[in-house]
């Protein structure tokens, strides 16, 4: 009798632990409030906006800061932006973060992990992107080697239109009445520097490497929109991941692949034997020289961290959009850093690029009002949402 007793005690303990343990765990795994994933949500997006406007002007000005001291090296100065990659690789000695990224509902696991892509694709994509993504970079160099940095920037506004274009085969992306003033008015922007009079003047170079700087410019900011729309692809399409992990990936073998690919080009060119002598000739000094390219280079993957995290979290376009909202920074900045002219051209395709950015930001204040389903950061948050993996 006492032996059943003990039994019985056992089994009603076992159950309670059982409660008590499911309790917790349903406690634990109750999906946090709509108010909360979406002030999380825009926390994110906050931060990565900060990344992608303080990381380009500060990147852009120290890259001409580079070119106006004395460096000449047009391939180390693609380099730099792509070579900072390597400060990401210690994220991957901390696996536990990386399963924030994966579901904890164990069906929606086995769903994912089942449709999971092939290898081969996902590393044809890493090395199309990476080898576009090098010859942007140079092209970008080629236009800051021979541009004014405020004339560099404003023509870098041309890249919205590109990157809209190429969405709308890629991404579906829709075009309104707004987007199509938006983009009208960013290409006028950048067509209108063509007529600055004192252009080879304030860029120092004659009218030929001003006009290969202005066209190595606009086919950067092609390339560039085009790199936008096909990472959104591949994450959206064919990753179909989450988190801050895919961000990390992202850029760590698109970068590989085009640091590869821009060494290649640095000893083909022979440019690597002048750096040692263009070090010493730098006229802010050698410890001068190496802190601004390795500085570059950081700030460069604070930018492109961001970029990347706002393409995740909203859509190619929107990151791109932020991108050139913070152009006319630059110019700014150029005045007090570089002493550079600011005529009423320059500042007339400021208005335009500012026009075009608030027309666009206008057509998504209307997305977000006529449908929650329209608007690119509900879906952000939609995706996101634990009711919806649930409900399937």
């Amino acid at each position: 009798m006492e032996e059943v007793q003990e039994i019985q005690l056992s089994i009603t303990c076992q159950e309670a632990n059982e409660g008590d343990f499911h309790g917790y765990a349903s406690e634990s795994n109750q999906p946090t409030s709509p108010q909360s994933r979406k002030l999380t949500l825009w926390v994110r997006i906050g931060i990565y906006s900060l990344f992608v406007l303080s990381g380009q002007a500060v990147a852009t000005l120290l890259g001409r800061l580079y070119y106006e001291r004395g460096g000449q090296s047009k391939w180390l100065a693609t380099l730099v932006q792509l070579a900072g990659f390597p400060i990401l690789l210690p994220y991957y000695l901390f696996p536990t973060k990386k399963s924030k990224t994966k579901t904890n509902h164990n069906t929606t696991t086995h769903s994912t992990q089942s449709k999971k892509p092939s290898i081969l694709l996902v590393a044809s994509l890493y090395l199309v992107l990476g080898l576009i993504i090098a010859a942007n970079c140079y092209l970008y160099s080629v236009g800051l080697m021979y541009l004014p940095v405020s004339t560099y920037s404003i023509i870098c506004a041309s890249q919205l239109g590109f990157n809209a274009f190429f969405s709308f085969f890629l991404n579906s992306q829709k075009f309104t009445p707004y987007i199509i003033n938006s983009l009208v008015l960013l290409t006028i922007s950048s067509v209108l520097l063509v007529f600055e009079p004192n252009s080879e003047e304030s860029s120092k170079v004659s009218k030929g490497k001003y006009a290969l700087g202005f066209v190595c410019t606009v086919g950067g900011s092609a390339g560039y929109g085009l790199v936008l729309s096909l990472t959104q692809f591949l994450m959206n399409k064919i990753l179909k991941k989450e988190g801050f992990s895919v961000i990390v990936d992202v850029l760590v073998f698109e970068s590989l692949v085009a640091t590869v690919a821009i060494l290649v080009g640095l000893f083909a060119s022979s440019e690597w034997a002048t750096l040692r002598k263009e070090m010493n000739e730098f006229d802010l000094g050698k410890v001068s020289y190496v802190m601004t390219l390795s500085w570059t280079a950081i700030i460069w993957q604070v930018f492109s961290i961001g970029l990347v995290g706002l393409i995740l979290e909203v859509s190619s376009l929107f990151s791109n959009a932020l991108s050139v909202l913070g152009l006319p920074i630059v110019p700014v900045l150029a005045v007090f850093f570089f002493h550079e002219k600011m005529d009423g051209i320059k500042v007339m395709s400021m208005v335009l690029a500012i026009w075009g950015f608030v027309s666009y930001a206008y057509q998504n204040y209307l997305d977000s009002h006529s449908s929650k389903n329209d608007n690119p950061i509900s879906n952000s948050q939609s995706n996101t949402s634990p009711e919806k993996e649930i409900n399937g």
